[in-house]
């Protein structure tokens, strides 16, 4: 599935031309995607507004790439839809808008405000003694936002043990590296002492992932859980791979070339 994907993403970042759209952060969380919609979540694509459902919570909007291909190969609309991505009277635009029948929980854009969202969710599950699992896709970068902390004392103020977060951890952001615009590290140090589990994960492996995150869902310890996925902004494509620039831009037909060529080349494309 994250094959079928990455080759996605880059095929739906060149169709939409001059407007560009967030490579960088797109192909970072490939792999966490591919994880959560290819059977970790609890889902039904025939009744997305199932009351038993898992949730997902994009905060870090701008995995558009990823996060629409994830609920396409799921079978929450047609894969082909994806060609319309921010085409004008699109319902996938470049950033995602609730929709619940194509399963978008979530309207984002502006940065720290899906963890208060999955908070929310989480604690009205809770009440209701749902046996849902929240998750809730935050970056690095965006832990520069002080709702990010708030909704953490939150969570672990509730004993929200039903919300997961993972953390996009590329160490990149629209301005430079993240530690340089504003250093957060240690990560694991920061949520540990807000009262959460915390673990790390390599966030291009699946194995990894996958493991944890099945690890995560059975803890219900009383503590909400985070996973810092340690991954590379842009990975798939070498000249795309840790640099800032891609954080949203355009591909050319020159670039599209390469970066087909590249997939194929290492076994990352599916036809």
């Amino acid at each position: 599935m994250a094959k079928k994907m990455r080759k996605t993403a880059i095929d739906m970042a060149f169709n939409v031309g001059k407007k560009g759209a967030h490579l960088g952060a797109g192909l970072s969380s490939i792999e966490i995607l591919a994880c959560l919609y290819g059977g970790i979540m609890n889902i039904n694509p025939k009744n997305p507004n199932w009351e038993g459902r898992d949730y997902f919570i994009p905060s870090k909007a701008h995995c558009v790439l990823s996060y629409y291909t994830a609920l396409a190969y799921s079978g929450f609309f047609e894969v082909d839809e994806l060609n319309s991505f921010e085409l004008n009277e699109s319902e996938l635009s470049g950033h995602p808008v609730m929709n619940l029948n194509k399963g978008i929980e979530f309207s984002g854009g502006s940065l720290g405000m899906g963890l208060s969202q999955g908070v929310g969710i989480a604690l009205s599950r809770k009440r209701k003694k749902g046996e849902n699992n929240i998750f809730v896709l935050i970056g690095d970068g965006e832990c520069n936002e002080g709702a990010i902390w708030e909704a953490s004392m939150s969570a672990t103020n509730f004993k929200l043990d039903n919300l997961i977060v993972i953390i996009d951890n590329n160490k990149l952001q629209y301005d430079g590296e993240t530690d340089y615009v504003m250093n957060l590290y240690s990560l694991y140090d920061k949520f540990s002492a807000f009262g959460f589990n915390v673990c790390e994960a390599n966030g291009h492996n699946i194995e990894d992932l996958y493991y944890k995150l099945q690890e995560s869902i059975k803890l219900r310890n009383g503590k909400p859980t985070v996973i810092i996925a340690d991954t590379i902004k842009g990975k798939g494509i070498t000249f795309i791979e840790g640099k800032k620039e891609w954080h949203h831009a355009v591909l050319s037909e020159e670039q599209y070339n390469l970066a087909v060529k590249e997939l194929k080349e290492e076994n990352q494309y599916e036809f």
